[in-house]
Formats: C-alpha cells, sequence, structure tokens
C-alpha cells in the first residue's frame, strides 16, 4: 500500500462544498484509505500569466490517503470526481469548479504523458505547501526536502479558512505503526516435581512461548523423597 498527496483546488461555484465533496468521494474509492486532512485555505487565482485578482479566489486543501491503487489508477479515479463535479478542461489554468493533482506517492518519482510524479511545480505554490503542512507537519516533498521548510522560503500568501478539516474523524497523517509485538505469556508452573529440588532459572532475554511447558510426567525416583515443603521457584519463564 502506498501514502498518496492529493492536492484539491475550486475558484468556481460553492467551493468549499465542492472540496468537502470531493475529499469523501477520494475517501470512498475502492483500494484507497483516508489518513489526514488539511483544513481548508484562500488564495488568488494563479494563471499563466500570473496571479489574477480579477478572477474568483481559490480554495484549496490537501488530503493523504493509503492506496492499493498504480498511479495512473489513481489519476484516472480523481479526473472521474473531477468530471462528477463540472470539470471542463478548455484553458489551462484557468477557472474551474474541481482540480485534483496528485501531489507525490511515497518517493516514487514517475514522468509519463499523463503524469508527473512528484508534481513539478509543488514547491513552488503555497497553496499546496500550506494545507499540506496542515495535514502532516512532518511532510517531505520527494527530491525537494521538509515541506516546512519550502514553505518557510517561499512565503505563506494563504489564507486560513475555518472551517473543519476536509476529512471527518482523521486530523494529520501517521505513518502505520509497526506490528506490535505479541506479549510473551508467563509459563505456568505445572506444580511441585517430586525428586530432588529444582528450581526454575529466569533467563535473561524474552523467550517466546507457544502455550505451557509440557513435561512428560513426575520424575521416578527409587525412594521416597522427604522434602520440607513445595519447591519454590524464581518466577515463571518470560
Amino acid at each position: 500500500m502506498s501514502r498518496a498527496v492529493v492536492a484539491l483546488g475550486a475558484n468556481l461555484g460553492d467551493r468549499g462544498s465542492t472540496l468537502r465533496a470531493a475529499a469523501h468521494a477520494i475517501a470512498a474509492l475502492p483500494g484507497v484509505r483516508p489518513v489526514a486532512s488539511s483544513r481548508e485555505v484562500e488564495s488568488v487565482a494563479l494563471t499563466l500569466d500570473g496571479l489574477d485578482e480579477t478572477k474568483p479566489r481559490y480554495r484549496n486543501g490537501v488530503v493523504v490517503v493509503d492506496t492499493d491503487l498504480a498511479p495512473q489508477e489513481l489519476l484516472e479515479a480523481l479526473h472521474g470526481i473531477e468530471d462528477a463535479h463540472g470539470r471542463t478542461r478548455e484553458v489551462r489554468w484557468g477557472d474551474r469548479t474541481l482540480d485534483l493533482d496528485v501531489v507525490a506517492i511515497d518517493d516514487l518519482r514517475l514522468d509519463t504523458a499523463t503524469l508527473t510524479v512528484p508534481h513539478p511545480r509543488a514547491g513552488e505554490r503555497a497553496f499546496v505547501l500550506a494545507p499540506w503542512l496542515d495535514a502532516d507537519p512532518d511532510a517531505v516533498l520527494p527530491g525537494a526536502g521538509p515541506v516546512a521548510d519550502l514553505l518557510a522560503a517561499l512565503g505563506d500568501d494563504t489564507e486560513r479558512v475555518e472551517e473543519p478539516r476536509l476529512f471527518d474523524g482523521v486530523t494529520r497523517a501517521s505513518r502505520p505503526d509497526p506490528e506490535p509485538t505479541r506479549a510473551t505469556e508467563p509459563t505456568p508452573a505445572t506444580g511441585t516435581i517430586p525428586g530432588p529440588t529444582r528450581t526454575l532459572t529466569p533467563t535473561t532475554g524474552s523467550t517466546s512461548t507457544s502455550g505451557p511447558t509440557s513435561t512428560s510426567g513426575p520424575t521416578p525416583t527409587t525412594g521416597p523423597t522427604s522434602t520440607s515443603g513445595p519447591t519454590p521457584t524464581t518466577g515463571p519463564t518470560p
């Protein structure tokens, strides 16, 4: 399973509702598990000619997901969500109801006719870096460095929108915990062993057992052995 970072943006229609609906649609994709999300930020529209304050302002956000989808499969699924929200592509960097970009997938480096990962301009865009940092404070843009450092060097010209995060119930990214160490069950004592006095000596390391230690039965003796009481043990074998 890979960890993917997806940037969301919109500057037409009900932008906040669109971003939230798109985030939920991403989380509902087969083979996708939501990990973290940002709050929304707002910024001046960026066009091929630069910033344009005459255009509707953008709302942007970032979601982080774990996915079994291949990069191209993920991209096509995102395009399907864009299309469902009326996205058209007549003008490059033009106004849009919804824009979904794959920013990074683990440390993957990929450059095809339809997809480049990491996103080649992510490190130049505060409207990507700021929400990404909000979703994952330890985020790193492969080949460029920590997102916090990139944003500090670039400067943050976005404005935080006081709305809940895009995903419900998940907040900030963290890598899945390693498999928990199985607790070692103590070896139960089988009772006092007749014969010469014995003690169970603890080992210096952790010994994994699959169940109680079995014995083949009492140790036969040639005659009764007198003991002063049950043989004490120093404790179960860890």
